[in-house]
């Protein structure tokens, strides 16, 4: 049966969107395409654990940057794991949790300050990072304790950029191949 002149067309339904990813980020893809997609992040973190151990005794340190890469494969494409925002925030709190130990000595009065600059920071600038905190925390805490190496950890960050890079071109990929 047609439809009457100047009767509206039938509506279609809109097609059902791809399930999100982990956390409602990005699409989520084929198990097997997630599992490749983690195995960047797991071997970058690996790979600074490797590199701590044969230059370093900053375990703790790092910790932050092991959430940043997780992060990272939970949706590469977000703000939040830029390159920008991921130096800014991790180097701008590793900075200035050095600093705060610096002035105030190790304890709760470093880790307060450290804390309150680095959100600060990460506000004004539109750098939110989250583990960051907790890089401004450590190293207001143990930055004397021969375990402040802000060089080291700039060069991991660095790592952790390029991560973020990886990622980005491999969920790229990852999402083009699982197209029909």
């Amino acid at each position: 049966m047609a439809p009457e002149a100047g009767a509206p067309a039938p509506v279609s339904a809109p097609p059902e969107p791809a399930p999100l990813g982990p956390l409602g980020g990005r699409p989520r893809l084929a198990r097997r395409a997630e599992l490749l997609l983690a195995l960047l992040p797991t071997a970058t973190v690996l790979l600074l654990l490797w590199l701590l151990k044969l230059l370093s005794n900053q375990q703790l340190l790092f910790a932050s940057l092991a959430s940043s890469a997780f992060l990272i494969y939970l949706d590469p494409g977000h703000r939040t794991n830029s390159v920008r925002t991921l130096a800014i925030s991790q180097l701008g709190a590793a900075v200035l949790g050095t600093a705060m130990h610096a002035w105030l000595g190790p304890g709760y009065a470093a880790a307060a300050g450290a804390l309150v600059l680095t959100i600060g920071l990460m506000v004004a600038t539109n750098a939110m990072h989250p583990p960051a905190v907790a890089t401004a925390l450590n190293f207001a805490f143990r930055a004397g304790a021969g375990e402040g190496n802000l060089l080291l950890f700039g060069l991991a960050v660095g790592l952790v950029a390029v991560l973020v890079l990886l990622q980005r071109g491999s969920a790229w990929l990852l999402a083009r191949v699982g197209q029909p």
